[in-house]
């Protein structure tokens, strides 16, 4: 989809107004104050459109999108799947979602139905062939929005049978099963694919390379209704291009197979700002918005974010003035071509009658958040030639749901916690702060262009990750494998031969064993003092003992009785390095040796000169030049007169210093 400018606005409702009509009218007096531009509608409109089996009712709909478009303000049409109407679920039972312990649910909530169910298929497919028939051609629609933040799973028949047969077709025969699921264990072997049943708490759970295959089976039947919706919108010949709303740090779907099936990636971001340092809130974020990015290594939407406090986060604080536009321009940084909010006008009942809105309760545009977010709209409509620009990143993060999937399962060395999602953060953050851009991908996608490749507890191989890992530091690449790394394959079964699998001689050592500490516990990491780095700094959580053959240690254990040995190693192998990192270190440890690291593999940052605490700095570039990005997350002014800056001022005040949550846009 080829925008004209970046996209501005939100969820909108407007079935919650349709008694209101005075409401509805100077709504889109607002929006045009705000510089909104576009709106989502239709994502839970279902009962609406359709209030009884049948009986279709888009007159409402289409008035409103005219009167929208009248205004200058482009529509993005969701089909109404996320929230079934109660005439179907009286109806028709089926639809109704089955619990893991086999309990049927009754109607309510969102996505409380089987993507598996016939019946369901059935009436998302007349549904959306019909608003395709009526909208799939008008001028106003720019994107049609499938469903709503897919996620949950079903254990009714229909999907224990939709499984089996998903078995059958992945192994081919039983006994292929009983081998990759290791299943004399315990004396679970199958005699047939129909006696295997889905996880459950009152079954079995312990199986891994079951589990395993069912939230692969609950991905491929999500994105395969996804696709059966688009299929039931494109029948009416309509080109409208397709998304569908991911979310933050979801372990429920794998992302990249979702991604495979939309024209555009977008998703759903809601930051729990001050809780902590907002930097690291923002560098929590910005891994997300590039784990996002690189799904499909292009521009992506941000479809949902909060215009001021939630209603559903522990404690829903207010942003402080100017993290609004920070934290949308920060999407922008990362790649986004939209801001968009949930939502437009504030609910008056239900769930989420206090989640945050471009327009309150108060019903006026007089308000703090509102005066910020038609500041904000002013902004955007001064960057149009950053459409279509990309980000280019010679540094790459291994972030893999699979792979997060197994390690949270595994019954390892500790079970309280391993924290695989802290572990990336870790190394993203340290990498953000020497002013690169950071590519996060999974074991699927191709290593071969980036410098420095980075794997934090790749503790299954996939993909044949292993051989990507081989040819890539032979052929000159710097690799880093974390602790816990090479330990088993896809089925969470584990190589026999010795750790890391198959790349032993890459690293020049083997992992013997792995230390679980408890919480209250720490080890301690310390520089070899003959390579001229006596740095001391604090380890916990897992502590992997090595032995090495052709690696050379960095830094050794300070305590235990593996005090002495090696921690942190460093081999060169073919034309490139491969380094290992043996434990669960302090952020200081990761900041200090990515510093170096980085400089090794000859990775130039966008910036000359030390960047201050709490800066983020991001660049896209595109065919009038390229934009560097940089956001102060301080609540307070920093001087960032030592960086060498060069080119045209584009948004902010001033090349020497940066306000409180402001963000300078340079174009060079």
């Amino acid at each position: 989809m080829k925008l004209k400018k970046i996209l501005h606005g939100g969820d909108y409702n407007p079935e919650q107004w349709l008694d209101y009509p005075e409401i509805l009218e100077k709504d889109i007096t607002y929006f045009q104050l705000a510089k909104i531009n576009t709106v989502t509608i239709g994502m839970f409109s279902w009962s609406t459109l359709e209030p009884t089996e049948g009986v279709f009712q888009f007159e409402w709909l289409e008035e409103i999108i005219n009167r929208l478009y009248a205004a200058g303000i482009s529509t993005i049409l969701a089909s109404p799947s996320g929230a079934r109407p109660k005439w179907m679920a009286d109806r028709y039972p089926e639809v109704l979602r089955v619990r893991e312990d086999r309990t049927r649910l009754l109607f309510g909530g969102r996505h409380n139905h089987c993507y598996t169910s016939p019946i369901y298929r059935e009436k998302i497919e007349i549904i959306n062939r019909v608003l395709g028939e009526r909208f799939g051609h008008h001028p106003a629609v720019i994107l049609w929005h499938i469903s709503n933040e897919y996620g949950g799973d079903c254990h009714c028949p229909l999907c224990q049978e939709a499984f089996q047969a998903w078995l059958k077709n992945r192994y081919g025969c039983i006994e292929h099963v009983n081998r990759s699921w290791n299943t004399t264990f315990w004396s679970h072997t199958y005699q047939s694919f129909e006696q295997i049943e889905s996880p459950s708490s009152i079954g079995e759970t312990l199986v891994h390379g079951l589990t395993l295959d069912w939230k692969r089976f609950v991905t491929d039947q999500t994105v395969d209704f996804c696709a059966w919706e688009i299929k039931a919108l494109k029948a009416s010949g309509s080109a409208i291009p397709t998304t569908t709303n991911l979310m933050y740090d979801f372990v429920g779907l794998n992302y990249d197979k979702m991604a495979s099936i939309i024209d555009i990636v977008s998703w759903d971001t809601y930051p729990v700002w001050h809780k902590r340092e907002d930097i690291k809130v923002a560098w929590d974020n910005g891994m997300q918005h590039d784990y996002m990015r690189c799904l499909k290594h292009k521009p992506f939407l941000l479809m949902e974010s909060c215009p001021s406090s939630t209603n559903w986060q522990a404690v829903s604080r207010l942003k402080r003035p100017g993290l609004l536009k920070a934290q949308s321009w920060q999407a922008v940084a990362h790649g986004s071509e939209s801001v968009l909010y949930f939502q437009m006008r504030q609910s008056r009942g239900s769930s989420e009658k206090f989640h945050g809105a471009v327009v309150d309760h108060y019903g006026g545009c007089d308000t703090r958040v509102f005066r910020e977010i038609a500041q904000l709209g002013g902004e955007l409509e001064n960057l149009p030639g950053i459409l279509g620009s990309e980000t280019r990143a010679k540094v790459a993060l291994i972030y893999d749901i699979e792979n997060r999937w197994a390690v949270e399962g595994a019954q390892g060395p500790r079970n309280e916690g391993l924290y695989y999602h802290r572990a990336a953060v870790k190394s993203y953050q340290a990498l953000r702060k020497q002013g690169i851009n950071v590519d996060v991908i999974s074991m699927v996608q191709d290593l071969s262009k980036y410098k420095l490749v980075v794997a934090p507890m790749l503790y299954m191989f996939r993909a044949g990750i292993e051989e990507k890992i081989r040819t890539f530091v032979k052929g000159g690449g710097h690799f880093v494998l974390g602790y816990w790394s090479g330990i088993v394959d896809e089925n969470d079964s584990c190589f026999l031969g010795g750790t890391p699998y198959k790349l032993m001689d890459v690293f020049g050592l083997r992992r013997t064993e792995t230390d679980g500490l408890y919480a209250h516990e720490s080890n301690s990491i310390h520089g070899v003092a003959d390579l001229g780095d006596a740095s001391v700094y604090k380890t916990d959580t897992l502590c992997d003992l090595l032995d090495l053959n052709t690696a050379e240690a960095l830094y050794c254990y300070g305590e235990e009785f593996y005090q002495g040995t090696a921690a942190v190693t460093k081999n060169r192998f073919g034309s490139g390095v491969a380094y290992y990192i043996g434990s669960d270190a302090m952020q200081a440890f990761y900041d200090d040796f990515y510093g170096e690291l980085l400089h090794a593999a000859d990775v130039e940052p966008l910036v000359t000169g030390e960047i201050p605490k709490g800066i983020a700095i991001n660049s896209r570039e595109g065919a009038d030049g390229m934009y560097l990005f940089l956001q102060n997350y301080n609540n307070e002014v920093v001087d960032i007169s030592a960086l060498e800056l060069t080119g045209t001022l584009m948004q902010g005040e001033n090349k020497n210093r940066l306000d409180a949550y402001e963000t300078l846009i340079i174009k060079k």
